[in-house]
C-alpha cells in the first residue's frame, strides 16, 4: 500500500512539472503574449466614398436631434398644461409631459446614436498595447503623448469632415436649450412657482362645505374617536379621487394627522395654535419637507418630533412643527381641522401659506 502510494504522488509530481517550463530560479516562466487579433478593414478605410456616406449618416443623427429638441420647444409653448391623451397599456397621462418626455429622449438617443455611429465608422479602430510606466514620464515622452492626442484628433477626421464638427456642434449646443427654456419659464419665475405650491385640493374646502381627511390609500374618512393618541395617520383630501392629475395632486395635498395630549404643547403663541387649529388635541400637517419636498413620515412618538429621512430635519409637534434640527428654514403648514355633524374630521380651509420647498419667502 505505501509503495503504491509513493509510486502515485510520484507520477503526479512529474506530471506537473511537464506542464511547465521552468525559468531562472526555479520559477515558471510567464504566458507567451496572445497578440491582437488582426485589424479588420471597414468601407471607410478603404474608401471615400464609403467614408462619405458614413459622415451624411453620423450629420443626419445630429440633425435629427436638433429637430427633437425644436420640437420640444416648440411643445413647451404650444401644449396645454392640463392636455390629456391616452396611452395604450398605461392609460391617460399629461400630454405635455409625454411631448417633452419623448421629444428630450429622442434627442439625447440621437446624439448618442451618432457619436457610436462616428467611432464604429470613421475613428481608428486598431487596438493598441501601452505598458505601465512612471506616472510622471519625462518632457519628451510628454510632449509625445500630446502628440498622440493631437494625432488622434487627426484621424478622427475632425479636420476633413466640417459637416459632422458643424452638425455635432449644432446638436448639442440645442440640446442644452430645453433646460434653459425651462428654468427660464418655470423655475425661473418666482410668482409661477408660487402660484403652483400654493394652490392644492384642500383649497375646496369652505366653512359652509368642509373638506373630509380620508386615510391614504384607503380613502375612507376618518372619525375624531378613531385617533389615538400616538397614532399617526396618512391622509388626504376627500376629493382626491376626481382628481385628474392624482400623483401631483397628491404630492401636494397630502397631510399627516396625529393625536397629542392637549397638555404636551408648549405654552405660548406656537402651542395655542396647534390647538386652535387642531381638534382635542388632533392636528394636521403638510407632510412635505420645507427643505427639498421630501415626504416626512418617520414620527417619535416620545419626543413628539417628526424627522424626514433624506436630510434629518426634524420638526416639533408640540410647538407648531417649528425646525429643531436639520436644513429645513420653515415649520410644516398646518391644516385647520374640525369635526362635522357625524364626527367625521374636516378641513374647513386650505392651507395658508404654500407647500413644500421653502425656496421662496412666504
Amino acid at each position: 500500500m505505501n509503495e503504491h502510494s509513493t509510486s502515485d504522488a510520484s507520477t503526479d509530481v512529474v506530471r506537473l512539472d511537464e506542464g511547465h517550463h521552468e525559468g531562472t530560479g526555479g520559477l515558471p516562466e510567464r504566458f507567451e503574449n496572445p497578440g491582437l487579433p488582426p485589424h479588420v478593414h471597414r468601407l471607410s478605410d478603404d474608401s471615400e466614398g464609403g467614408a462619405k456616406r458614413a459622415e451624411r449618416q453620423v450629420a443626419t443623427m445630429f440633425g435629427l436631434s436638433m429637430l427633437a429638441t425644436l420640437l420640444f420647444i416648440v411643445a413647451y409653448f404650444a401644449i396645454d398644461r392640463t392636455a390629456s391623451i391616452y396611452l395604450p397599456g398605461i392609460g391617460k397621462a399629461n400630454a405635455l409631459n409625454v411631448s417633452l418626455g419623448v421629444t428630450m429622449g429622442l434627442s439625447l438617443f440621437l446624439i448618442g446614436a451618432g457619436a457610436v455611429h462616428w467611432a464604429k465608422t470613421l475613428m481608428p479602430d486598431t487596438e493598441i498595447v501601452e505598458e505601465r510606466h512612471v506616472q510622471r514620464s519625462d518632457d519628451a515622452t510628454r510632449d509625445k503623448a500630446v502628440g498622440i492626442v493631437l494625432e488622434g484628433g487627426e484621424k478622427a477626421q475632425l479636420g476633413r469632415r466640417p459637416l459632422i464638427k458643424a452638425s455635432m456642434s449644432g446638436a448639442l449646443g440645442l440640446f442644452a436649450l430645453p433646460f434653459v427654456v425651462q428654468v427660464a419659464g418655470s423655475l425661473g419665475n418666482p410668482t409661477t412657482a408660487l402660484s403652483g405650491l400654493r394652490s392644492t385640493l384642500w383649497d375646496a374646502a369652505t366653512a359652509q362645505k368642509p373638506m373630509r381627511l380620508v386615510r391614504d390609500p384607503e380613502g375612507t374618512p376618518v372619525k375624531a374617536e378613531d385617533v389615538t393618541i400616538g397614532s399617526v395617520f396618512h391622509i388626504l383630501p376627500e376629493n382626491i379621487k376626481d382628481s385628474e392629475h392624482v400623483l401631483e395632486d397628491k404630492g401636494k395635498a397630502a397631510v399627516l394627522l396625529m393625536r397629542l395630549d392637549p397638555s404636551q404643547f408648549m405654552p405660548g403663541h406656537a402651542g395655542d395654535k396647534s390647538q386652535s387649529w387642531g381638534y382635542q388635541g388632533i392636528i394636521a400637517y403638510s407632510k412635505i419637507c420645507t427643505h427639498v419636498g421630501c415626504p416626512v413620515g418617520l414620527y417619535e412618538q416620545q419626543t413628539h418630533h417628526l424627522l424626514c429621512p433624506c436630510h434629518q430635519s426634524t420638526f416639533d409637534a408640540t410647538n407648531d412643527m417649528n425646525v429643531i434640527f436639520g436644513p429645513a428654514k420653515r415649520p410644516l403648514p398646518q391644516l385647520k381641522i374640525t369635526v362635522d355633524d357625524e364626527g367625521y374630521l374636516v378641513a374647513p380651509q386650505g392651507f395658508q401659506e404654500p407647500v413644500g420647498p421653502s425656496f421662496w419667502e412666504r
